[in-house]
């Protein structure tokens, strides 16, 4: 028995190892696709990207015909270099320097010559392409913008890198990704899928029609078109109100969480990233460190949200019982702490209640709260880490999980920070009383202080911010679709939102009520430092405002931040009204606001920290083209170095 099985495992081996080696070899010959085989050449089809349309439909960025001259090293024979070259319009070096570079890549596969040719200079090089063996065209799409603001929230095109290619099969040298924006958060379906045909040739290296009769080609699948949450009017309004200026706008509809506008000032055109000045034109932003117009400061950028927080401070003190809308503090310009320490004051003083204390912005009410609330605990510690709790129910202190490939979390302070700051104890609540009015340790990013109001005009909820609004046969990821409960009670948002809507009517805002629209805010300042030739200076305060309107059944909620733009009500204050009425109304009468914002530049301030950079220079030239134009989108057929601070400006 043993004499036969071990022969009859052999025999049974070998067959199966003869069955699959002919199998490979004769019946399925996809291997050979695979291997960089020589008479087998593959030519790819790229796809258009799919278009992108604001929240009404509004066409913002679709697709234009661009070539590429691809080469395949290895091929490259008996080529007029000189001709060549000045065909192209570059020099001898950058052709030896591209050949070389592509033949590291493979000298068998095709990579990228020269990219986005547009149609005058490919007519004038297709005439003669045949006479360049290894060469030729590949053609591809690139964006075509049909409005010229919202490049932080769109991103662009690049070229991927040798490490993608290596690290995922889809891409090859030469092929184009997202990045940034929503090009990079939706890369997956706006790139769409690329076709590919299989090319035979024969010995002497000619094409001599498909492989297998094109068996195993395939058809592009063009991307997904895809309905943005924007609404391309106040976005582009929001740009040209923000000229001159640094910072962030957001705007959010409370009722959805959906982006209605999302603003970073610096920012340039989206059209100057396509073709080929767009290196050029991506390093000269990219280098400026001053401005950082590729920054998108309503994201990114963490400020101390100043007044404003002083309605978590109010709400968190409701929810832990030690105030009530009646409680009572009497404020005297300002509040006295511990040995002598004093907290200035703007409000009129005297005796004030929650009502008062919210519209007159007062930090003696604010700081007294925010004690007691500390107070309430035997140890600062537990007491710090429940406020801490509460307030980022609200979405702080955390990145927010919203669909753009950005984000900073801020920061809402808890124990474990005092005690790195205080590593041998001793801190209580008068250490940190700065929290009270968005100062001391918390920082805010604009689009966590404009969900924060959207959770404030829902009475206690909100839903995850998001830039997608519909993309046809697919749904929206539900997480945007899902409530968010804070910890604080609804009964205790009456008052908070009560007192908000007389910071227009009685208090920090009244001149810049909008007849017939009842809004909500709330002003803030918050100082910043610079260190300036090595030196810390005092720059001007950032102006802050938050705000959500009507004030029954809420549209809109918003947060404006400029860079030392000083009070809350002289610069962010009226942009967040003029954005409000735009939205609301889609017209302005408040002409008084918006021709002193258009006309309010801040760059002299911002010279004090280096002067302009040239792409600041670039973005004001942009600015200046925008202010020209008038606030309609053409209609388009689908073809800080901030520090711990007592003070408080209202």
């Amino acid at each position: 028995m043993r004499k036969v099985l071990l022969p009859s495992l052999i025999i049974i081996a070998t067959s199966l190892l003869v069955m699959r080696i002919f199998y490979l070899q004769i019946v399925d010959d996809t291997l050979k696709l695979k291997s960089e085989n020589n008479a087998i050449k593959k030519k790819y089809e790229y796809p258009e990207r799919g278009y992108m349309y604001d929240r009404k439909g509004k066409l913002l960025v679709a697709n234009q015909a661009s070539y590429d001259i691809m080469v395949i090293p290895r091929e490259v024979k008996n080529t007029d270099t000189l001709e060549f070259c000045q065909l192209l319009n570059i020099t001898k070096e950058d052709f030896i320097k591209k050949i070389e570079k592509a033949t590291v890549y493979s000298p068998r596969l095709p990579s990228v010559f020269l990219s986005q040719l547009n149609k005058s200079e490919f007519a004038a090089f297709q005439e003669k392409i045949r006479k360049y063996e290894g060469f030729y065209f590949q053609k591809r799409s690139l964006r075509d913008y049909e409005v010229d603001f919202g490049a932080n929230i769109f991103g662009f095109i690049t070229q991927v890198n040798e490490k993608l290619v290596a690290k995922n099969p889809y891409y090859n040298s030469g092929d184009l990704i997202g990045r940034q924006g929503v090009e990079e958060s939706y890369e997956d379906l706006l790139r769409g899928v690329k076709g590919v045909k299989y090319i035979q040739k024969d010995k002497y290296n000619r094409e001599i029609g498909s492989y297998k009769d094109g068996k195993y080609d395939t058809i592009a699948v063009q991307g997904e078109d895809i309905n943005l949450t924007i609404d391309a009017e106040i976005q582009k309004y929001g740009e040209e109100l923000m000229i001159n200026k640094r910072g962030g706008i957001v705007a959010i509809e409370p009722s959805t969480g959906e982006i209605l506008a999302l603003v970073t000032a610096p920012s340039y055109d989206p059209g100057i990233l396509v073709g080929r000045q767009r290196s050029k034109n991506y390093t000269e932003l990219y280098r400026d460190s001053i401005a950082k117009p590729l920054y998108d400061r309503g994201l990114l950028a963490e400020y101390p949200p100043g007044s404003p927080f002083k309605i978590l401070t109010g709400l968190v003190a409701l929810q832990e019982g030690v105030i009530d809308d009646n409680t009572t503090v009497f404020c005297n310009r300002g509040f006295s702490y511990a040995r002598g320490r004093f907290m200035g004051c703007h409000c009129h003083g005297g005796a004030l209640q929650l009502h008062r204390g919210i519209f007159e912005s007062c930090n003696s009410y604010f700081a007294t709260a925010y004690m007691k609330t500390i107070n309430k605990y035997s140890k600062p510690a537990q007491a710090v880490d429940i406020w801490s709790k509460h307030v980022k129910s609200f979405g702080l202190g955390q990145f927010m999980g919203y669909d753009l490939p950005t984000g900073k979390k801020g920061n809402v302070p808890d124990s474990k920070t005092y005690k790195r700051i205080y590593p041998n104890g001793g801190w209580r609540s008068t250490t940190i009383v700065s929290n009270s009015i968005g100062q001391g340790e918390v920082l805010m990013t604009p689009i966590q202080l404009a969900n924060m109001m959207a959770t404030i005009a829902n009475e206690g909820h909100y839903y995850t911010p998001h830039i997608i609004k519909k993309i046809e046969g697919h749904k929206i990821d539900k997480k945007f679709t899902t409530k968010h409960e804070t910890t604080i009670d609804k009964k205790h948002f009456k008052p908070i939102i009560s007192g908000l809507f007389d910071v227009y009517n009685l208090g920090t805002a009244r001149s810049l009520r909008v007849e017939g629209i009842d809004i909500c805010g709330k002003t803030g300042t918050a100082e910043n430092f610079a260190k300036i030739g090595g030196v810390r200076v005092k720059m001007e305060d950032h102006s802050i405002f938050v705000a959500f309107a009507p004030k029954d059944n809420p549209k809109i909620a918003i947060a404006v931040m400029v860079e030392n733009g000083g009070y809350g009500a002289t610069i962010a204050g009226p942009i967040a009204s003029l954005m409000i009425e735009k939205y609301l109304r889609q017209k302005i009468t408040r002409v008084d606001l918006e021709k002193r914002i258009l006309a309010t530049s801040l760059q002299s301030r911002y010279a004090k920290l280096g002067g302009l950079s040239e792409a600041v220079k670039l973005q004001l030239r942009i600015s200046d083209s925008l202010l020209k134009k008038k606030t309609t989108i053409p209609t388009v057929k689908a073809k800080t170095d901030t520090t711990k601070s007592n003070k408080q400006a209202i």
